[in-house]
């Protein structure tokens, strides 16, 4: 068995990934996006799981809460965003969530991880006002939890402005402030002590460490060794950063980023500049991320997302082991196709493209939700409907000059002769394989000349070596091509 990146099925969109290993299975929790849905997080909560034996044998434990359940959302016309877990001092599991266009923050408890969850009601101030009600109070969005070793229960949300101009100066604008800490009591309700402001916001961060890594969004807290890492997306937008503390309640200190879903900062090619924002080195399609860390049997995981279809509504999990340093730092983990496989996938058999982990034009890649005004860009999408077991996810617009990346097979094992691709469009040219993205070793040439609507094969000889080697297509040629899947045979 094997597992990639997306680690879910190619179906499945959830983004906001928050790991918690409970008792003997890895749970992740996140918020549901929909495929090619019109705004994010349309779908009700569902969960995964997976045994901490076999981070590779993922289980779906179903739909966990509706939108409905929430009393004052009986229509389910608002969204709910991303939320996180633990586990109360009574033994049971606590779910809070922020819905659309509301300020306060959402309670639902269950007796189990991932069973049905009911509400119970807002985290509240200890007078019983809803927090972000109060005038003082800014909105607490995207919650991350944590039930401390001595028992103490530690509660952060918020999220910042992007740029100095966005400072808040009304209502409408006040949640964008910062992250902020709340204790809460054993309830698992009542703020006991706080709100508390964590963070420096754009404009006040020169001096701090933080600067142009800023808080915006994404709250997510985890204790390893006795220290708290505070994990959060940046200003950046595409990407997870962390800070630490000796306490949870301050103190914190800028440490790095974690993942980026352009691979920003690995290193890649060129500029891209989409309308007002620019980034540098992009080598994936990016837009927001929202994740976090997990610990397991030894082992570090850092889960967010990817973007697909041309917009920021329809996010995929993907995971990769990290790596800590004597000192408690992370070093940022590289996208991969393997993910938590453990190591590089086989050299034998068939992948489907939805797996690649970079994916650009001959330009470059840029923002996703800029890809509907070109048609320069290639992308990922799927032809069957939202949550349908076969959706047929695939590459789609691969023109001259576009490239995708899977990392990393292993050829050493099972080295390949033949590579066939499945695939469709209306194009006269070749896809190129090469080992790097940059002046790499030409590995194959596959000649392609069709003008159809329906998948159809075409292969070539494939000379590929090493214990971990990177497959980059290259399309060269005339027109559009649609890839649906490669097969590495002996």
């Amino acid at each position: 068995m094997q597992v990639f990146n997306p680690y879910l099925p190619n179906y499945e969109y959830i983004p906001d990934g928050e790991p918690h290993v409970f008792g003997d299975r890895l749970y992740v929790f996140g918020s549901h996006d929909r495929f090619n849905g019109e705004k994010f997080c349309m779908n009700d909560y569902v969960c995964w799981s997976a045994p901490v034996d076999n981070l590779k044998d993922w289980r779906y434990e179903g739909v966990i809460y509706k939108k409905t359940q929430d009393p004052t959302n009986p229509e389910g016309d608002k969204v709910m965003y991303a939320p996180d877990v633990a586990q109360g001092p009574d033994g049971r599991y606590y779910l809070y969530y922020g819905l659309a266009d509301q300020y306060e923050l959402n309670v639902a408890v269950c007796d189990t991880p991932a069973g049905a969850y009911e509400y119970v009601g807002y985290v509240v101030h200890p007078d019983g006002t809803p927090w972000g009600e109060k005038d003082t109070d800014f909105m607490p969005f995207d919650p991350g939890i944590l039930v401390d070793d001595d028992g103490r229960i530690h509660l952060y949300a918020g999220q910042g402005p992007m740029r100095v101009n966005e400072v808040a100066k009304n209502r409408e604008d006040r949640f964008r402030d910062s992250a902020y800490y709340v204790e809460l009591e054993p309830d698992m309700k009542t703020i006991k002590r706080g709100p508390i402001r964590l963070l420096p916001n754009c404009g006040e961060s020169e001096g701090t460490g933080f600067e142009g890594h800023e808080f915006f969004e994404a709250n997510s807290i985890r204790k390893f060794n006795g220290k708290y890492y505070f994990i959060y997306s940046s200003v950046q937008g595409h990407e997870l950063v962390y800070s630490t503390s000796d306490r949870p309640d301050g103190g914190f200190r800028y440490g790095g980023t974690l993942h980026s879903n352009g691979d920003i900062g690995i290193g890649g090619p060129g500029t891209a500049t989409f309308g007002s924002r620019t980034a540098k080195h992009i080598k994936a399609y990016i837009g927001n991320n929202h994740g976090s860390i997990v610990e397991v049997k030894g082992h570090y995981y850092i889960f967010g997302h990817r973007h697909t279809n041309r917009i920021q509504f329809s996010r995929q999990g993907v995971a990769e082991e990290i790596f800590m340093d004597a000192n408690g730092d992370f070093a940022q983990a590289e996208m991969t196709s393997c993910g938590l496989n453990g190591g590089p996938l086989e050299g034998i058999g068939t992948y489907p493209t939805a797996i690649c982990c970079n994916l650009m034009s001959k330009d470059g890649a840029g923002f996703s939700h800029y890809l509907a005004l070109t048609e320069d860009h290639p992308y990922l999408t799927q032809d069957g409907v939202d949550r349908e077991s076969d959706p047929d996810q695939h590459i789609a617009n691969l023109r001259d000059g576009a490239m995708a990346a899977f990392k990393y097979f292993d050829f050493e094992t099972h080295t390949p002769a033949k590579i066939s691709v499945k695939v469709r469009g209306c194009a006269a040219g070749a896809l190129k394989v090469f080992d790097a993205e940059k002046d790499g070793n030409l590995l194959a040439e596959i000649p392609v000349e069709i003008d159809a609507k329906d998948w159809t094969v075409a292969e070539a000889p494939i000379c590929a070596q090493g214990a971990k080697t990177a497959l980059f297509f290259r399309y060269e040629g005339k027109g559009a091509l649609d890839v649906y899947s490669f097969t590495l045979e002996a």
